[in-house]
């Protein structure tokens, strides 16, 4: 780093000496992080040498922290709320023809949502059922649960969730939104865990698989995820790469499957760097527990 001052709202940012290792920034050129969030990464790229910078996020409050924190950077960074599948179409309207630099997708959700009041990302507080990265727009998960049938809710928590028991808790929730409505992180916690059989030991809250199928639910994660990593693939210049982090095994089988299939196809020239998924090492898992399911996979475009 170089020793510019770090305001209070900063956070660690998941495997970013890994980042920028992968990325390479250490040259003019232009650089997109697709997920800019509270600005991590993006700092971290341009303290270590990254001409430009676009970032993008469609959580409004997430990029007014970003501005604050990239602010020392001057007009080399430019802000865009907007989502990240939407990255061709704001090059465009940039008059932006391909990346010149490299490319970060980081697609977990941020400390800032996690923790920020009035959100919905998490059970460890009752507030109201959000769930929304932008807040200005889309049905809140409290929205959904309201609207979906049982078989909708159960596919849902199967899918996104990988939740086993996701007829038994769909049938609960139905016949619990008939009395009253599913409203706050708390009461969709609390049935959840009166729902499932009770195992000696938790491993994990068993809460957390509806909340992560819920949350991709509502932000429609998986949609279009494919197209994206084409379409930056497609836009990177020879030399200029991509890094992508995920967070569960239905993002990284995405990701790992289109980077292989454009590497085998030869649809873009593209070689992929990482056989195997890069992991945060023990160190940071210590200091940074939201980081251990963490994975890193990168390419490179050819000439």
């Amino acid at each position: 780093m170089d020793g510019r001052s770090e305001p209070q709202t900063a956070h660690e940012p998941v495997m970013a000496a890994e980042v920028v290792t992968l990325l390479n920034p250490g040259r003019d050129g232009l650089f997109v992080d697709c997920t800019v969030g509270g600005g991590g990464h993006a700092r971290a790229l341009l303290a270590a040498g990254a001409g430009r910078l676009l970032g993008l996020d469609r959580d409004a409050e997430a990029l007014s922290v970003a501005a604050g924190r990239l602010r020392d950077w001057g007009d080399r960074v430019d802000l865009a709320h907007t989502d990240f599948r939407k990255l061709e179409a704001t090059l465009e309207a940039r008059g932006i023809d391909d990346i010149d630099g490299g490319a970060l997708a980081d697609l977990g959700f941020s400390t800032l949502q996690l923790d920020g009041e009035g959100r919905g990302f998490s059970f460890r507080r009752d507030e109201p059922l959000d769930m929304r990265m932008d807040r200005s727009a889309g049905p809140t998960a409290a929205d959904v649960l309201e609207a979906a049938s049982e078989r909708e809710l159960a596919d849902a928590l199967f899918r996104f969730g990988e939740e086993r028991h996701a007829r038994r808790i769909a049938r609960a929730l139905v016949a619990a939104r008939e009395r009253e409505p599913m409203a706050t992180t708390g009461q969709l916690a609390a049935l959840v865990r009166r729902t499932l059989p009770r195992p000696r030991h938790w491993r994990i809250d068993p809460a957390t698989r509806t909340f992560q199928a819920l949350r991709i639910w509502v932000n429609r994660e998986l949609d279009g995820l494919d197209d994206f990593l084409r379409g930056v693939c497609r836009r990177l210049r020879a030399g200029a790469r991509l890094a992508v982090i995920t967070f569960h095994s239905l993002e990284d089988r995405i990701v790992k499957h289109t980077l292989r299939d454009l590497e085998r196809s030869g649809a873009v020239a593209l070689r992929v760097l990482t056989r195997r998924p890069m992991r945060p090492s023990a160190g940071e898992v210590a200091r940074n527990p939201r980081a251990r399911s963490a994975k890193l996979r990168g390419a490179e475009r050819l000439a």
